[in-house]
């Protein structure tokens, strides 16, 4: 697995790096073939947050912690990568290695099961991003599906956790 660590506004030691490095090659028995690994530390006042986000050709996984120290905002964001995936082999089927799959047998875990509740049809209305994010607003949800005035595609508004706003733009 390729990794990539990135540092927003502190510099990372080659420890930290060699660290994640370590901690992330552990991972290479569930991706096949060219994995790779996003690490990005931020630093904040006094708290400091590790996501890390792993793709490969089939498959995109990630996980956010944040800690005191970085390291142990690491060794959480691993943790919760490995139970996303162990607790999703199932459903992930042959996008994963067949080691992995072999290793799972020997422990199995119960299946979460989706079950819909609601669906719900609307008519989506072209609207600027702007707008949609009023809208939102306004009917207090935490996301919101729309037309963009500008490209004509369906998009989605959505709160960031930060409190800030993001949008979901497909790709043609």
């Amino acid at each position: 697995m390729k990794v990539t660590c990135t540092g927003r506004r502190v510099s990372l030691k080659p420890s930290f790096v060699e660290k994640a490095e370590a901690k992330l090659s552990k991972l290479d028995k569930f991706f096949p073939g060219e994995a790779q690994a996003q690490v990005t530390v931020t630093v904040d006042k006094l708290l400091q947050t590790v996501e890390i986000t792993v793709r490969d050709k089939a498959l995109t996984v990630r996980a956010e912690k944040t800690s005191d120290r970085m390291e142990d905002a690491l060794d959480d964001a691993v943790e919760v990568l490995t139970r996303r995936v162990v607790k999703n082999r199932k459903r992930l089927g042959d996008k994963l290695t067949r080691a992995a799959e072999l290793e799972w047998a020997a422990e199995p875990e119960p299946e979460e099961v989706y079950d819909v509740i609601r669906e719900k049809r609307f008519a989506v209305k072209p609207c600027s991003t702007e707008e949609a994010i009023l809208q939102m607003n306004l009917l207090g949800h935490s996301f919101f599906l729309y037309r963009s005035v500008e490209n004509d595609q369906i998009q989605v508004v959505y709160r960031r956790a930060d409190g800030g706003y993001g949008v979901l733009v497909p790709l043609n």
